[in-house]
């Protein structure tokens, strides 16, 4: 038997777009096989047919040489077909236990057997290196090991081919390599796994071969070692790619933000920014380099609007705007691309087109007397549509049924399009394919070479060296390096990033 799941000639539509057409996937036992495509190119779509969330219009699923019809998840479960998804399907008030055995409780007579249960899970994890506490609550643990309940979940229910979505889309650098491991022990276990990307560098580390979809047709399959990521790039977006990011020498001007003495607590009331100093110039980006949960995001929500600071100012040209509501904040000439698109970014049900006056929907033209001008509105979003390239059936669409690139490009473009004088990009290009972080890369450096102020968060090593003119490196609420990217490298970022002072390069 050659192949453990064969796809073949798969159509499926939706009003007014083929999200998949004729698509055809082969996967071998045992290897680890991409599925690479542009943001809503349709990779996830054909993923929801294997797994039974979709139905398709045409085509034959094959599962270990057998024709299957998976009308629903359970019976993909029951084939051994498991899915770990891009947004995470759990219960924050339930434990990691009763996530993972929800639907599948063992009794013990009319009661559910937690402790069998804890039992089974711990045996689950240490067998493939996943290291989860059964007892922890969901709300109480990293992103990266909420991930891992995902994984277990599928491997409690028996699975032995495992779609990963975009699992590293939200995971710091050391959770990637970590879940890189986690899929090479599976693969040693007899697993098989489909893992959807457009993260080259991590199709080049672990796959063997990648199948390539764009615009919702398949292009080919090819094995990963007889090819190179320049040429997995041009087979994504149908063009040559360039992975470094054109841009003239900056020409900073004057301070347009000024942070002196800020001091930010986080939910828990644990102080996150300690003493905090940081200036932005206009004509410049400077980038926050650091390892998650060192008060980057803190400070990043203090500036916006959205955190209250405990002590210290933040100024804009000079206005003091500390604890202003996020409404005043953005008034005085702040944009702000949030970390978190789905939370503080979109309004989900609400059509693209609604999303993308967000900012500006009670001035003129957009209303009048408190009365919204639709058309207005929809002829704005129509034309930061097109400028952002958002693909989309229509400005009416939801925003919850385009892509995650998708919903990132229109919130660029409606903060981008405010002209403001100080851009905060937050991850801008997470979970963003290679053409997509290329576009929006040239839209910070425009915005830059307007004379705006750049703060550019981003946990992505190659891309804070790659945009920035100047490195701010956070460690324990404090900035603790200012570097140029010229004059530094990963490896010195990261050391600085644990906390190794500046002054000892000799050691580095």
């Amino acid at each position: 038997m050659e192949y453990v799941i064969e796809m073949l000639n798969i159509r499926k539509e939706f009003p007014g777009i083929v999200a998949n057409d004729n698509i055809t996937l082969q996967v071998k036992p045992g290897e680890i096989h991409a599925l690479l495509g542009e943001n809503g190119a349709g990779k996830s779509t054909l993923m929801n047919v294997l797994f039974g969330l979709y139905q398709p219009e045409k085509g034959e699923i094959k599962v270990k040489g057998e024709p299957v019809n998976i009308t629903d998840p359970n019976v993909a479960n029951q084939l051994g077909i498991g899915m770990v998804h891009q947004h995470f399907m759990l219960v924050d008030t339930f434990t990691v236990t009763e996530n993972i055995i929800l639907g599948m409780e063992p009794k013990k007579g009319s009661k559910v057997d937690i402790k069998k249960a804890e039992k089974e899970v711990q045996e689950i994890s240490e067998r493939y290196g996943l290291r989860v506490d059964p007892t922890a609550k969901i709300q109480d643990i990293s992103v990266g090991m909420q991930q891992r309940v995902e994984i277990l979940k599928t491997l409690y229910r028996g699975a032995d081919i495992l779609i990963f979505d975009e699992p590293t889309a939200v995971l710091t650098p050391q959770e990637i390599h970590e879940l890189i491991q986690i899929m090479r022990t599976l693969i040693s276990e007899g697993k098989s796994i489909i893992l959807i990307t457009h993260k080259l560098k991590e199709i080049m580390e672990v796959c063997d071969r990648c199948t390539v979809i764009r615009k919702g047709e398949g292009i080919g399959t090819v094995n990963v070692s007889e090819t190179t990521t320049n040429e997995l790039a041009s087979l994504m977006v149908g063009r040559e790619v360039s992975f470094t990011t054109e841009k003239e020498a900056a020409q900073p001007k004057e301070d347009i933000l000024h942070i002196r003495n800020l001091r930010v607590k986080d939910v828990r009331g644990v102080e996150m920014v300690k003493n905090l100093d940081l200036d932005v110039k206009a004509g410049e980006i400077v980038g926050i380099a650091g390892v998650d949960g060192n008060g980057q995001s803190e400070l990043i929500e203090a500036i916006a609007g959205l955190r209250k600071s405990e002590a210290g100012s933040i100024s804009l040209k000079g206005n003091d705007i500390t604890n202003l509501s996020p409404r005043n904040v953005t008034e005085t000439g702040v944009s702000h691309i949030p970390q978190d698109r789905h939370k503080f970014g979109l309004v989900l049900d609400f059509p693209i087109g609604e999303n993308m006056v967000l900012q500006t929907y009670y001035k003129e033209p957009y209303s009048k007397n408190g009365i919204l001008n639709y058309k207005e509105i929809y002829k704005k979003a129509k034309g930061l549509i097109e400028e952002y390239d958002v693909r989309t059936p229509s400005e009416y669409t939801l925003a919850r049924a385009l892509s995650g690139g998708n919903q990132q490009k229109a919130i660029i473009g409606r903060e981008m399009d405010r002209v403001p004088d100080l851009l905060i990009a937050a991850q801008p290009t997470r979970g963003l394919d290679v053409g997509a972080i290329e576009f929006i890369h040239k839209k910070l450096i425009e915005a830059r070479d307007q004379g705006k102020a750049v703060l550019l968060l981003s946990f992505e090593l190659d891309e804070i060296i790659n945009v920035s003119d100047r490195i701010a490196v956070m460690f324990d609420g404090h900035i603790v390096a200012n570097v140029k990217p010229e004059e530094t490298t990963e490896q010195e970022l990261g050391l600085l990033m644990a906390g190794s002072k500046k002054q000892e390069e000799g050691e580095l």
